[in-house]
């Protein structure tokens, strides 16, 4: 089956070669949401960068968080590889999610997010909604429900 894209148009990123960004959600999200961001890339002739945000609790210091990075990095690129895809992988220790990611996106981003389609809003949907304020474009690709049945 494959994957319902939404997406809205704009003005696209002119400053240098395009790059599409995948943000982590969840497993099977982003697997899905890298498939397609594979196929855009494809067309468009662009890279890939795999975005992991890692909230750090206040008690920690943000250079010493609860899981080393190393096993992030392996997670990812582990999903990466079963999905068929070689992204560039960022890791961002942070306090705020948002904060973090709109420092690191260049003006005009192309993000793609995996997305499990819900009534109501969701923080990948908060979040996809305010990237848009800023001016990014920002593809949600739903994935399949899986109800407690199908688990």
């Amino acid at each position: 089956m494959k994957p319902e894209l939404k997406t809205e148009t704009g003005t696209p990123n002119l400053t240098g070669p395009l790059m599409i960004t995948v943000l982590y959600t969840t497993p099977e999200a982003t697997g899905v949401a890298l498939t397609s961001a594979a196929a855009l890339a494809g067309n468009l002739g662009a890279t890939i960068r795999l975005v992991i945000m890692r909230i750090v609790p206040f008690p920690l210091p943000l250079n010493t968080p609860p899981v080393p990075i190393e096993f992030s990095e392996r997670h990812a690129r582990k999903l990466a590889r079963r999905v068929g895809v070689v992204p560039e992988v960022q890791i961002l220790d942070c306090r705020d999610r948002e904060e973090a990611l709109l420092k690191i996106l260049p003006s005009q981003s192309v993000v793609v997010m995996g997305v499990r389609h819900r009534w109501f809003p969701t923080r990948q949907t908060r979040l996809a909604r305010m990237l848009r304020g800023k001016g990014h474009e920002v593809v949600l690709v739903e994935t399949a429900a899986r109800t407690k049945w199908q688990a």
